[in-house]
């Protein structure tokens, strides 16, 4: 025992520091909140902590969704100061992306464990396939659409990015580049993405796991002051600090790599992550 912990609390104390560390860092550098990194890392956490399957993944989404809230604010500050990020994009967006927000809350609360884990398995995947491969004929259309079919794609960068736990970079990103957009500029506009959907999204799970206390009242790690619906309070507030620290860090990478190194680096990260639940599902 060190300091009332045994080795096994220690090493998740150190984990989720590191991991903090991280998910800042690669805020920064992908705009995409971090939560593609923290979702699995919490996800064992939780797992060490006795969380029950059944909840243990919406309460790794909600508990990320938290962290990317200071995480993306910190991310696209830095950007905004380097005049990268797209505010047409956002004005755009911003109703959309609320919405899709909301309906994602919703469905965490009715859907199956197994269907988040399929969601960011094949998005995670799509995603590395279009960066690792990618030509640059591979694209929708020279510059992004301006009505309806934008507003219907901020719907589910919403929706999807609340049912991952992540910011909504990843899915930016993706329409960015599709649509012709330099990488750096779609890195930029998906940090305030983030900002847009980590907010109402963590209230979200707040209310999608508000039953979760009563339904498992023997799981310490689901009782308040330790959580909060399907936000873990200690988990986020372990995380937080070291992700603030790093994000700038992350941007100023972001902005000196190239554009198709930035893209590889992006490519390989979703597909490892992205492996680590086709395992869990298998």
């Amino acid at each position: 025992m060190i300091a009332g912990l045994d080795p096994r609390e220690l090493i998740e104390l150190a984990l989720l520091i590191a991991v903090g560390a991280l998910s800042g860092f690669l805020a920064g550098v992908f705009g995409i909140g971090g939560g593609a990194i923290l979702v699995p890392v919490f996800y064992e956490c939780f797992r060490l902590a006795g969380v029950p399957l059944e909840v243990r993944m919406p309460l790794c989404i909600g508990t990320s969704l938290a962290i990317i809230i200071p995480t993306s604010l910190a991310s696209f500050r830095a950007h905004y100061k380097r005049g990268a990020v797209d505010m047409g994009i956002l004005r755009l967006w911003w109703l959309p992306i609320v919405l899709g927000v909301g309906a994602g809350s919703v469905t965490a609360r009715f859907a199956p464990e197994r269907l988040f884990k399929i969601v960011f398995v094949m998005v995670a995947w799509s995603a590395a396939a279009r960066l690792l491969l990618a030509r640059e004929t591979w694209k929708l259309g020279d510059d992004v659409p301006k009505g309806f079919l934008m507003r219907v794609y901020g719907f589910f960068v919403g929706l999807l990015s609340t049912l991952m736990g992540v910011g909504g970079g990843l899915f930016a990103n993706l329409l960015m580049t599709f649509y012709g957009r330099p990488i750096h500029q779609a890195v930029a506009t998906s940090s305030a993405i983030a900002v847009l959907i980590s907010i109402p999204g963590a209230i979200g799970y707040v209310y999608a796991g508000w039953p979760a206390a009563a339904r498992f009242p023997d799981v310490t790690a689901l009782q308040l002051p330790f959580t909060l619906g399907y936000v873990s309070l200690i988990g986020a507030l372990l995380v937080m600090p070291t992700t603030l620290v790093t994000a700038p860090l992350g941007v100023r990478v972001a902005h000196a790599l190239s554009k198709r190194a930035l893209e590889m680096a992006f490519g390989a990260y979703m597909f490892i992550v992205g492996g680590r639940f086709v395992i869990s599902l298998l």
